[in-house]
């Protein structure tokens, strides 16, 4: 099977969480004028019951595309925020959340410089997935006891592959 992967827009994204992005959102002044601030870009989700808000750097490997889709993966206990520490595109997989990732329901998103994304709690995804180099990721999420990372793998006989642009 393969899935084109779209710009990520707000609209397109919004149902597996949110972009996170400047662009187009409301702001408001700060600090005496010196700064804007765009504020509540997505809504963290967080079981903190034995857990707490963690501030991370994930450092991603590059990929290239066709990718194949190997496995998703989900947080039952946090949403998870990612937002990219580096002007560079990287590639987003993901699926509604359940029990367990429908194949045909797979998502693709080439997210821009400058955007990032909210996974919400529950909701299928690949990890990280840079393009064209190296790229470091700002990462809020759940830190804590308890089992907060389910994978889910893909067989190889219907192999999920990410197409850059359309399909033909």
């Amino acid at each position: 099977m393969k899935v084109p992967a779209a710009p990520l827009t707000a609209a397109a994204f919004a149902p597996f969480g949110q972009v996170i992005e400047a662009a187009g959102n409301q702001s408001f002044p700060i600090n005496q004028g010196t700064c804007a601030r765009f504020h509540d870009l997505a809504r963290l989700e967080l079981d903190t019951a034995g857990g707490r808000a963690g501030v991370s750097i994930f450092r991603a490997r590059p990929v290239s595309l066709p990718f194949t889709v190997r496995m998703l993966e989900r947080h039952s206990l946090s949403s998870q925020a990612f937002m990219p520490l580096t002007a560079r595109r990287y590639l987003v997989v993901v699926a509604p959340g359940g029990k367990t990732p429908d194949p045909a329901t797979v998502r693709a998103f080439l997210a821009g410089p400058g955007q990032g994304v909210n996974y919400a709690r529950g909701v299928w995804h690949h990890p990280l997935l840079a393009l064209d180099a190296e790229a470091d990721f700002l990462v809020l999420d759940r830190i804590g006891p308890g089992a907060n990372c389910d994978e889910h793998p893909f067989d190889g006989n219907d192999p999920i592959t990410v197409i850059d642009g359309p399909l033909r």
